[in-house]
């Protein structure tokens, strides 16, 4: 029987790479999005029946409770979540919007926080132990030009999951991050083929990370090879920060 393991962001990028993993590794994947993309749909029809897809708007705080509830009836409890959605958005503080401050803590921070109450909630009354996976990034600990908020959401990421994997850990739920650093996605794509070169040239591998490698991480820590392994950051971004 296929265990159930919610990727929020899980309709491209990371969150559809990790949702593919996990479906190969034998869970069954809900991946949550605001809306679905072609790539999803497409995965979606080759999974059968081993990924679905579950929208919601991450920002709609109030609507988490009943989306987790929902979740529940229709798929069972879950047994892992993978806390991947956020926005990257870049600005320099002074200069950035209260609005754009408000967004991104609470999608980056409030709505994964909110969500892990309520799924652990499911995870403790289901008494099977279960994993959660915070994504946060290589950004936390060194920082980055005009990325102070986000960077400021990460890091909070990593707070969480060194406290929460406490709270949760005599229940048999392991708590963990994976900080990616610059990743082949749509949010590195934006960038010049210089200034590419340039991060590439700064990791120690002298290359960007995939997004395959990234699912590779997540994949482990939701293994039962990772049972022991909790409150950890595992960090995934071709020795960028060795």
């Amino acid at each position: 029987m296929r265990r159930n393991v919610i990727v929020t962001g899980g309709s491209r990028g990371l969150g559809l790479a990790i949702s593919r993993r996990l479906v190969a590794d034998g869970f069954r994947v809900i991946a949550v999005a605001r809306k679905p993309s072609d790539a999803l749909d497409e995965e979606i029809a080759r999974a059968s029946g081993a990924l679905a897809f579950a929208a919601l708007d991450l920002s709609q705080i109030d609507a988490i409770a009943d989306f987790v509830l929902r979740l529940k009836k229709e798929f069972g409890a879950p047994y892992g979540l993978v806390n991947n959605a956020g926005l990257g958005t870049e600005g320099l503080l002074a200069t950035m919007h209260n609005s754009q401050i408000d967004q991104l803590t609470r999608v980056n921070v409030t709505a994964p926080i909110v969500l892990t109450k309520y799924v652990v909630r499911n995870m403790m009354s289901a008494g099977q132990g279960g994993r959660i996976v915070n994504m946060s990034s290589i950004i936390a600990s060194t920082g980055y030009n005009a990325l102070s908020v986000y960077g400021a959401t990460k890091a909070a990421l990593i707070g969480f999951t060194k406290s929460l994997s406490r709270e949760v850990g005599r229940m048999g739920v392991t708590v963990n991050a994976v900080a990616p650093g610059f990743i082949e996605t749509e949010m590195t794509a934006s960038l010049g083929e210089e200034e590419r070169a340039k991060i590439a040239a700064r990791a120690a591998l002298r290359r960007l990370a995939a997004p395959e490698d990234v699912a590779n991480a997540v994949s482990y820590l939701l293994d039962d090879k990772a049972r022991n392994i909790t409150g950890t950051v595992m960090t995934v971004d071709a020795g960028a920060t060795a």
